[in-house]
C-alpha cells in the first residue's frame, strides 16, 4: 500500500506533535531569559514567566552547593578515592582489590563504559600506581585514554586467541571469562593472602578461585564501597546541583508551554517541547571537545509528562500521550545528571476545570502529599534513621485519612544508578549521615477517580534538616494552574 506524503506527516513524530509543533516552542523560548549560559544566568535576574517563580535561597540557610564548573569527577577525585579505599581494605590487612560492578569500576577510577554481556573488570594492588583492566576489545580506546596501567584484553565476547583486529583469525576454544580474569591477575601479580572483591563468590568461581589462585583469601569488600558511595562528597554533590541549574529551567520551560497552549497539545508534546529546548542549552555549556572521549560523560535531561489517569498509578504501564484537559491531575517529572551525577524532580499540579474551580479531591491529595514532602526536609537530619522518618510520613498520612491512597515508602536512596540504598522504608533501620541522597515521593494514587500525585527532588541529609538541590517551588501558585 502506497503511503503518501499526507499520510506520512501525519504519522510520523512532528505529525503526532501537531502542525506548527517548531513555532510553538520558538514562541515559549522567546520568553524565557536571553542568555543560555548556566553560568550567565546565575548572574543575572530570571526573565521567563515562570523562571521568575524559582525559589531564592536563603542567607544563612543549610542548602546546597555551588554548581560545578567541571563536567565530571576529575582523574585527581577518582585517585583520592582509590587511596581512600585503599585505607580502609589495609585496616583488614587487605592489600589488593579486584571490582567487577561497572558502577564501582566508574566510581574508583572514573572509567564510564557501556555494559553489556562482555564482562570487564579492574585490579589493583595496594602499592600499584594505576589500575589494571580485564576489558574487550571494543573498548580499548576508551580504557586506555582515560586512567590505565595495564590490562588483559580479550576480542569479544567468549573469543579466546582470535584478534580479526589484529589480522589474527581463528576458531578457538570458548573462553572462560572468570578463569581468563583470574589468570590475568595472576600474571599481574598480586600483593599479600587477600583480596577484596565487590561480593561473594559462586560456587563454581570459588572452585576456580581455588585451582587458579590457592592460596588466596576473598573478602567481600562490597559494603565498604556502598558506604563510600552513598556518602558522597562535596565534589559529587556541585555536580548533583549543576545538572538542576538546568532541571530547573526545564521545569520553568514546561510550565509557561503549558500555561502558553493550554488545552492544544499533549503532554508528550510538552515532554518533546521541553528536551529539545533544554538539552540544546545543556549541551552547549558542555566542554565537549568535538566529541572526543570522557567529554560530557553520563550527561543528559529526560523529561516525563503525564496528564489525567495516567498519574493515578505509580509505575504506569501505558504510554503518556494525552491530551492535556481542565480538571485534571498533571506530572512533570523525569531524571537530569551531568558526570553521573544528579536524579529526579517531579512537580505536581492540578488544573482548575471550565468554571475555574478545583476538584476538592484532588485538592486533599494534593495538599497532604506535598506537606509529605516539607515534613522529609524537616525530619532528614544525621542521627535519625531512615524507618522512623519513614514512620512519620506514613503516620501523617493516615491521620489524615488518605491511607487508601499510599502505594509505596516515601524515598529511595539516590546515587548514579538511580535507586540506591538505604530506603526511607519501615523496615530500613540505616542511620543517617551528613550528605546521603534521597529521593522525595510520599506519593498519593487514586486509580478510581484517575488522579495521583507523587513528587519527587533529590532531598540532601543536613546537620539539623535536610535541604532539596531543587529550586522549583512546591506552592500553589505555581502547581495550581488556570488554562
Amino acid at each position: 500500500m502506497k503511503t503518501s506524503r499526507r499520510d506520512f506527516a501525519q504519522k510520523s513524530t512532528l505529525g503526532l506533535l501537531g502542525a506548527g509543533f517548531l513555532a510553538r516552542v520558538d514562541k515559549v523560548a522567546a520568553a524565557q531569559s536571553p542568555t543560555s549560559s548556566m553560568f550567565d544566568l546565575l548572574r543575572q535576574e530570571a526573565s521567563g514567566k515562570s523562571e521568575a517563580l524559582l525559589v531564592k535561597p536563603v542567607p544563612g540557610e543549610e542548602g546546597p552547593p555551588a554548581p560545578a564548573t567541571d563536567d565530571r569527577l576529575t582523574l585527581e577525585w577518582n585517585k583520592r578515592a582509590v587511596q581512600r579505599f585503599k585505607s580502609k581494605l589495609s585496616e583488614l590487612g587487605v592489600n589488593a582489590f579486584l571490582v567487577r560492578n561497572p558502577l564501582n569500576t566508574t566510581y574508583l577510577t572514573g572509567y564510564w563504559h557501556t555494559t553489556t554481556e562482555r564482562p570487564e573488570a579492574t585490579f589493583m594492588n595496594h602499592d600499584d600506581a594505576d589500575p589494571w583492566f580485564m576489558y574487550p576489545a571494543l573498548d580499548r580506546d576508551l580504557v586506555h585514554s582515560w586512567w590505565f596501567g595495564s590490562g588483559k584484553t580479550y576480542f569479544d565476547f567468549k573469543d579466546d586467541g582470535s584478534f580479526p583486529n589484529e589480522g589474527k583469525v581463528a576458531q578457538g576454544k570458548t573462553v572462560d571469562s572468570f578463569r581468563f580474569l583470574l589468570e590475568g591477575i595472576k600474571e599481574h601479580g598480586i600483593q599479600g593472602k587477600k583480596i577484596g572483591i565487590d561480593g561473594e563468590l559462586y560456587p563454581s568461581e570459588s572452585a576456580k578461585a581455588r585451582e587458579i589462585l590457592p592460596d588466596v583469601e576473598w573478602v567481600n569488600v562490597d559494603p565498604i564501597l556502598m558506604d563510600m558511595r552513598i556518602v558522597k562528597t562535596p565534589e559529587e554533590l556541585a555536580l548533583w546541583r549543576r545538572a538542576y541549574v538546568y532541571f530547573d529551567r526545564a521545569h520553568a520551560f514546561a510550565r509557561d508551554y503549558i500555561l502558553t497552549h493550554g488545552t492544544d497539545i499533549t503532554d508528550y508534546e510538552v515532554r518533546m517541547a521541553t528536551e529539545l529546548w533544554i538539552n540544546s542549552l545543556l549541551y552547549s555549556d558542555l566542554k565537549l571537545a568535538n566529541g572526543t572521549p570522557h567529554h560530557g560523560v553520563k550527561t543528559n535531561l529526560e523529561l516525563g509528562v503525564r496528564a489525567g489517569p495516567v498519574t493515578a498509578y505509580p509505575h504506569p504501564n501505558q504510554p503518556y500521550f494525552n491530551r492535556i484537559g481542565r480538571g485534571m491531575a498533571l506530572q512533570v517529572s523525569g531524571d537530569a545528571s551531568i558526570g553521573g551525577y544528579g536524579g529526579e524532580n517531579y512537580r505536581m499540579y492540578i488544573i482548575a476545570d471550565k468554571a475555574g474551580e478545583f476538584d476538592p479531591h484532588m485538592r486533599k491529595l494534593w495538599e497532604v502529599s506535598q506537606r509529605c514532602c516539607d515534613l522529609q526536609v524537616e525530619l532528614q537530619s544525621e542521627g535519625s534513621t531512615c524507618s522512623s522518618v519513614a514512620y512519620k510520613i506514613h503516620k501523617y498520612q493516615v491521620e489524615n485519612g488518605v491511607q487508601k491512597y499510599i502505594y509505596h515508602r516515601p524515598a529511595h536512596g539516590s546515587g548514579v544508578e538511580g535507586h540506591q540504598p538505604p530506603y526511607l522504608a519501615l523496615g530500613d533501620y540505616t542511620v543517617l549521615q551528613k550528605n546521603m541522597c534521597f529521593s522525595e515521593e510520599p506519593g498519593l494514587f487514586d486509580p478510581e477517580s484517575g488522579c495521583g500525585f507523587n513528587w519527587s527532588d533529590t532531598v540532601v541529609t543536613g546537620a539539623k534538616s535536610g535541604y532539596r538541590m531543587s529550586r522549583v517551588p512546591y506552592s500553589k501558585e505555581w502547581c495550581w494552574i488556570k488554562l
